[in-house]
């Protein structure tokens, strides 16, 4: 398997000087990991659980500029982001989905408020838009959301946004990163930092938490790229550290999509307590949410609040007419925001920026905090530039800003729901063909086929059966029940591949149940 070759690669080459070592393989470090590894730098990205394991698989699914940003006036990191989103539209079209969203308005002045100020989110946007916002009539809106709650709705907006499938980015980045020379490793935690003589930083002290052993990898730079857990590592380098993120806590409900009749759609851009919510059809699905509760603790499960579910499935009442209950809940999600933390205290989380720093250490450790998956590139860029800086490299400058992502290719249907794999879709067929029962689908009630179990384990680095559930498909996002019936036949395919024995398929079995508890409401 790919991991166990990499894995060799490190041990015969123990005494290699890196140029990178990324930690953390999430969002913002697999962006930091394509960046270096693209510009020709020897670069290894070292994750503790599975690519994009914590925050970066439990967003709402959305690339977008922010439109509640611009009314807060943070107008640099709407411009910013909506140049990204433009980007990532360009490299990856196989993962990314022009949607339409509808703002319905239920007062007089909500059309034209919202109408003035979506054109200016246009305006910004550029030769990179994705299409313009215009003000909609109440039977326009009726037509295209027929189960919306009709009563006083007198117009609303339409306007343009990005959807794409995070964890199926963060493979595909993954990929891309080993295509340029770089190396990548799941399921390899970082202990702690080592230092030269003169108490600089020059690598890490890391276990491969498949088979226990342990290593010492030395690099010129070291950057620290962990989301919410970064100040875990800064710990590492000083005991005395202050924590330097504020987590925030995100919950989703996922519904049938017969909640959201359509193609389109919903953002409610100000609900009781002057959060935004978002309905949006995903995967033959429905992603509602989200919230924003500050959380004391970091852990890499989080679980929704009762009271967030509840605020959410009363929020959703109030503009769906097929309310939803809670029996109609599918799955429940919740992800921690890794907010830069603000130099002043008092601050609601909605108003702390979700921009991101950079920071290096006395020790020479460059920590990235905050930012989001809509600017993961740019934050690559920025984090890299700075890393050549300190490394005493010479600048070679960035590339990715028009580089293709694996798996590139424009003309795709996205009825088919193998789409999100892009050029490797030809490649899955192509297992099907040399052995036909991999075309079967693992359960009746989800699209996801046999044959995606394969190559999830010989091309992907799954390990897991939640690698595959959760990340490689995405089962347990979408209903959580059946992925609980899917995990035996997945345990069965993945044991054949991995050549495991029958008391590995059930610990799997038994570890993915208890996971896959914690997303339902039952």
């Amino acid at each position: 398997m790919i991991r166990d070759l990499y894995v060799k690669t490190i041990e015969k080459h123990r005494d290699k000087i890196w140029d990178f070592i990324i930690i953390g393989g999430g969002a913002t470090g697999l962006g930091a990991g394509v960046d270096a590894a693209s510009r020709g730098y020897d670069t290894l990205l070292l994750e503790e659980y599975d690519f994009s394991k914590g925050t970066s698989s439990r967003s709402t699914k959305l690339i977008h500029g922010g439109v509640r940003y611009l009314a807060q006036g943070d107008i640099s990191m709407v411009l910013e982001a909506l140049e990204e989103r433009g980007l990532l539209k360009q490299n990856a079209p196989h993962l990314f989905k022009n949607l339409k969203f509808i703002i319905p308005s239920y007062e007089w002045w909500g059309g034209p408020f919202y109408t003035l100020g979506l054109k200016v989110y246009d305006m910004m946007s550029g030769r990179l838009d994705l299409g313009p916002s215009e003000y909609i009539s109440r039977e326009e809106i009726m037509d295209a959301i027929p189960n919306l709650v009709q009563e006083e709705l007198k117009g609303g907006v339409i306007y343009h946004d990005g959807q794409f499938d995070d964890s199926r980015l963060a493979i595909n980045l993954a990929q891309t990163i080993v295509e340029n020379g770089g190396y990548v490793l799941n399921y390899f935690k970082v202990a702690g930092l080592l230092k030269d003589d003169d108490g600089m930083i020059n690598g890490v002290s890391c276990t491969d938490e498949e088979t226990g052993k342990q290593y010492k990898i030395y690099s010129k730079i070291v950057i620290n790229a962990t989301g919410v857990f970064v100040d875990g590592i800064l710990r590492m380098d000083d005991k005395e550290h202050r924590n330097t993120v504020v987590p925030s806590q995100g919950v989703h409900l996922v519904l049938d999509k017969s909640f959201l009749k359509g193609d389109y759609a919903i953002m409610i851009p100000r609900t009781s307590d002057g959060r935004v919510m978002f309905a949006v059809p995903w995967h033959d699905k429905v992603i509602v949410g989200t919230t924003d509760t500050l959380v004391e603790k970091v852990c890499i499960e989080p679980r929704a609040l009762e009271e967030e579910i509840e605020f959410i499935l009363t929020t959703a009442g109030k503009y769906l007419r097929k309310a939803p209950s809670r029996k109609d809940v599918l799955s429940v999600f919740a992800g921690l925001r890794p907010l830069a933390a603000p130099d002043e205290d008092g601050q609601d989380t909605k108003e702390i920026s979700r921009g991101h720093k950079i920071t290096i250490s006395l020790s020479g450790l460059i920590t990235i905090t905050g930012g989001k998956w809509t600017t993961y590139r740019k934050m690559g860029e920025d984090v890299i530039d700075k890393a050549e800086i300190l490394g005493g490299f010479e600048h070679i400058p960035c590339v990715t800003r028009h580089m293709a992502i694996h798996g590139y290719v424009k003309n795709i249907n996205r009825k088919d729901h193998l789409h999100v794999y892009g050029s490797d879709m030809t490649k899955i067929r192509r297992i099907i063909g040399e052995n036909p029962g991999l075309g079967d689908k693992i359960h009746p009630e989800l699209p996801y086929l046999k044959a995606e179990v394969v190559w999830s384990v010989r091309h992907e680095m799954a390990r897991t059966v939640e690698d595959v559930l959760a990340r490689r498909t995405r089962a347990l996002f979408l209903n959580a029940a059946v992925s609980m019936e899917m995990a035996r036949d997945v345990a069965k395919i993945m044991g054949k591949e991995l050549r495991k024995r029958r008391s590995w398929r059930k610990k799997q079995v038994a570890s993915f149940l208890k996971t896959a508890s914690g997303y339902t409401l039952n």
